[in-house]
């Protein structure tokens, strides 16, 4: 950061940008406890922060990025502990400017301004000189509460709290902040698994409360006009963070809490889980049921049943049941030849009864009581103790588990019960008691695998699937989940909801257990179907449930088979444009599944839409999740749309879209190029050498782009190494002409192809062209699609199709159809 300058001739008057704030914030801010009002007392630039000392706390302001300001109070005999929300340093080139008046303190980043006013003291945060967010009182502290006030604008929405199923706006409710555990729950929820304490804002700001501990976040439910953030304990600080539009929002917040690296290619293919797999034959027996069935695989999942034979007093063994698996290590390396990758599950309970107890506890890995000794309590699985993964023994016992695991062949894993699910209060920690550090408990496990990982195989991607964690957890590679859902309508209602909650605020890889998790008590093909359709177009493709009702597709009717067969080769087709997204995201944390809102920023009304949304930036989805629906009524966020099936064209504020039980609602943008690949068996066969384009051509449409980015699939850090390739896409319309242009970039990857074989779809096509021009060839047309070959088009009436079929080498290609 470059050396910060104070201008006192800076006008006081500038800083009051609405009228009366002053007199609003010395009016509003009433003590939340025993604290008088705060005053300004001096100001310091230390390092590269302001430091304020007001007349009860120190306040420390943090640039983080030119967008994003993180401010900590801290109070004489105020325990604190350190950030779990941020992922580093801040960047060494910013430029911070600090000017002061009489009545306040003016602190600029650039995109972000932090008006601080003195007496009384106050924050008020702007964007170009527009408010974004004030404190209220700010911080307060007493014996058992501590915590932050904001005031609410008028109009203001809040998306935020992570895993809640309240609608997307939160406003008006009061939510706990405890990840916990909500078995079986459908179409209502204010807690479960995974809470996350912050909020995005209408306003296009994010404010996060980087606070571990057991908590509430009020989002004017008490006081309509005040937000609120409470924990019993923690850190008292909080981040702001701005951007002018949605996409740079995220952005700017990952850049604090931390970008999520890409996982494996195999991860955005087709699992194979149930709770659970009892034994070896079992699991082999399911996996060539999937060849068998002409279903695509690429991973198999264990739940509990490998570390033991029934539910109860096995949990914490993590070493294979050699009753019922036999050869695992066999097992895993025939998987692995076929291209399949094992995943275990663990969890960080070890029981009492269990065969590693006594190493736990000679390994000092277990948290204590307040006597000193390795914790015990009771909980369904049995008398347990908790792994401390705050502390080095701890993480070093657990970890040295999983190294071995992996040097047998497992690919994956999958963390669970990690809220933890139970967490007694008197449970002591190396760094604090339980209430201090419980939302955090699964963001430092995650933390423990990734790190791990990283040093014992820093060119591989792992795979780390959890249940809950903390802001930040992405960069730790985190896979959430959104838990046990009941198998039920109810339960696939919310599923889009929970997916962008917390896509928006980083974690872009939430799926759900598809076909639901819970109960049931017989077969619903219809509801099955409509779950795995909506599966295709969401972020990880796993079914998931109890075993009374096989949750593999591969173990139901004809019927349900053939449909759901096409669509999990539609996941695998699609493989170029999913993987994409997975690329976008590990550059500008750009959710996968997207919100309709990012259409048209200024239609508040589409920011409560919680039943379509974007699969990347070009295809529309409105999961069916009402039984017997033959027709959906789908909001258009603006732009022209084609029925991703039949071509139909949509335009205006909503479309009808008709439907049976083969399809759901999927639309394509105008303009859009959907890349896809042949039919392939799992990701290690996985190829661009032949790669179609569909365009969806429209008048509405003069210009569009579109990109596939490629590597091997594996390697960790590819872009930044230079081991890959951008394959890039344009097209522009200049009278009755469209040209196309298509290019490469990037230094290649091992196996990358040498040349592509092309196939480009050209939809809404109303007529055979008159000439289609590739660089300095002139295409001719075939009377039957069967005679394309290099070099040649097809024109299909019927379907107003027009495909053109090509090699594309290491050049640079341009291509002119005129009509």
């Amino acid at each position: 950061m470059k050396t910060m300058k104070e201008n006192t001739r800076y006008s006081p008057r500038k800083l009051i940008r609405k009228l009366g704030l002053g007199m609003l914030l010395a009016a509003v801010i009433q003590p939340a406890s025993a604290n008088t009002l705060r005053e300004y007392k001096s100001h310091q630039l230390l390092d590269d922060k302001l430091v304020i000392q007001t007349s009860d706390s120190k306040v420390t302001l943090t640039p983080l990025n030119s967008a994003a300001l993180e401010v900590h109070y801290q109070r004489e005999g105020l325990k604190q502990l350190p950030s779990f929300a941020r992922a580093g340093d801040p960047a060494e080139d910013l430029q911070a400017q600090l000017s002061v008046s009489e009545q306040a303190l003016r602190y600029s980043l650039g995109e972000l301004t932090a008006v601080i006013h003195k007496s009384p003291f106050a924050i008020e945060y702007l964007r170009g000189g527009e408010t974004l967010l004030a404190e209220e009182h700010g911080f307060f502290a007493n014996a058992t509460m501590r915590g932050f006030r904001f005031a609410l604008q008028e109009q203001e929405k809040l998306i935020g709290g992570g895993q809640r199923v309240l609608g997307m706006d939160r406003r008006g409710h009061r939510l706990p902040l405890y990840n916990k555990a909500h078995y079986g729950y459908s179409t209502e929820s204010e807690q479960m698994y995974f809470g996350l304490p912050a909020v995005m804002s209408s306003n296009k700001y994010v404010l996060l409360f980087d606070n571990s501990a057991t908590g509430t976040m009020d989002l004017g439910a008490s006081e309509k006009d005040v937000m609120q953030f409470e924990a019993v304990a923690g850190r008292s600080a909080y981040i702001v963070v701005a951007g002018n539009d949605y996409p740079k929002l995220i952005e700017n917040y990952v850049d604090v809490t931390g970008r999520q690296p890409m996982p494996p290619r195999w991860a955005l293919g087709n699992f194979a889980s149930r709770f659970g797999y009892r034994t070896e034959q079992q699991v082999r027996d399911t996996v060539e049921k999937f060849r068998e069935e002409d279903f695509p695989l690429d991973a198999v999942v264990l739940d509990l049943y490998w570390f033991g034979p029934d539910i109860m007093g096995h949990m914490g063994n993590l070493a294979w049941d050699k009753s019922a698996f036999p050869q695992p290590v066999k097992m895993m390396a025939d998987f692995s030849e076929q291209g399949i990758n094992t995943i275990l599950v663990t969890e960080p309970f070890v029981l009492s009864t269990s065969e590693r107890w006594d190493s736990a506890v000679a390994g000092n890995a277990l948290a204590k009581n307040i006597a000193g000794q390795p914790k015990t309590f009771d909980f369904y699985f049995g008398n347990t103790g908790l792994i401390d993964v705050f502390s080095e023994d701890g993480r070093d016992w657990f970890w040295n588990i999983y190294k071995g695991l992996k040097e047998q062949g497992v690919a994956g894993w999958w963390g669970d019960l990690g809220e933890p699910e139970v967490h007694p209060s008197d449970t002591v920690h190396a760094v604090g008691m339980a209430d201090e550090i419980h939302n955090a408990f699964g963001h430092r496990w995650a933390q423990m695998l990734f790190d791990n990982e990283k040093s014992d195989s820093p060119e591989e991607r792992p795979f780390i699937m959890m249940r809950a964690g903390f802001p930040g957890s992405q960069r730790f590679g985190m896979i959430p989940w959104t838990g046990d859902v009941a198998r039920s309508w109810g339960g696939l209602k919310p599923q889009v909801e929970l997916s962008l909650q917390m896509g928006l605020l980083g974690f872009g890889y939430t799926h759900s257990d598809l076909g639901g998790f819970a109960d049931g008590e017989k077969f619903d093909r219809e509801l099955y179907i409509r779950w795995l359709q909506y599966g295709v177009f969401q972020p990880v493709y796993r079914p998931h449930a109890q075993e009374h009702i096989a949750p593999e597709p591969v173990f139901h009717d004809r019927k349900t088979r053939d449909i759901l067969r096409e669509y999990v080769k539609l996941r695998y087709r699609l493989l170029p444009y999913n993987y994409t997204l997975a690329f976008e995201n590990s550059q500008t944390g750009m959710p996968l599944m997207r919100p309709l809102f990012f259409e048209n920023e200024s239609n508040l009304a589409l920011m409560d839409n919680k039943d379509a949304y974007l699969w990347g930036n070009d295809f529309l989805v409105a999961p069916v999740t009402d039984e017997d629906i033959d027709e959906v009524d789908v909001p258009l966020p603006g732009g022209v749309w084609f029925d991703f099936w039949s071509d139909d064209r949509y335009s205006g504020a909503s479309a009808e879209i008709d439907v049976d039980l083969k399809t759901i609602p999927v639309l394509v943008r105008a303009g859009a190029f959907i890349p896809t690949v042949a039919d392939l068996q799992n990701t290690r066969d996985y190829s661009s050498a032949y790669l179609r384009l569909d365009y969806y051509a429209d008048d509405s449409v003069s210009s569009s782009r579109g990109y596939v980015y490629e590597d091997d699939g594996v390697t960790a850090g590819a872009f930044a190494k230079g081991q890959y390739e951008k394959l890039a896409f344009t097209s522009e319309r200049k009278g009755n002409t469209l040209h196309f242009a298509f290019s490469r970039s990037g230094d290649g990857y091992s196996n990358a192809p040498e040349a592509r074989a092309m196939d480009l779809v050209m939809h809404n096509w109303q007529q055979a062209p008159a000439s289609i021009q590739l660089g300095d060839k002139t295409i001719p047309l075939v009377q039957k699609q069967n005679q394309l070959t290099d070099h040649t088009a097809y024109y299909d009436k019927r379907s107003k199709t027009l495909q053109v079929k090509f090699p594309w080498g290491k050049q640079d290609l341009a291509m002119a159809v005129t009509l």
